[in-house]
């Protein structure tokens, strides 16, 4: 018992750090980031575009909606 909860325990260390440690270190590296992608695929996709989500904390790339439907998000850029 006390193993499981040790390597549940470990597990769990493990994707918290890889979490916040796989963002980025700020706003402009993550808008700088989009918009950069977006660049690149335009060709592929229409209507992209970049915005700031300031609740949580991240920068989405996302494709407008085309006969009322709601945009799509592509990509998103934590920080």
């Amino acid at each position: 018992m006390k193993l499981a909860i040790s390597l549940i325990s470990l597990i769990a260390i493990f994707f918290g750090f890889l979490y916040f440690y796989t963002g980025y270190n700020s706003a402009f590296e993550a808008d700088q980031q989009c918009h950069y992608e977006m660049k690149l695929k335009a060709i592929e996709l229409d209507k992209l575009g970049c915005d700031h989500d300031l609740e949580t904390k991240q920068w989405l790339l996302y494709q407008e909606g085309v006969n009322d439907q709601p945009s799509k998000v592509i990509q998103r850029y934590r920080y």
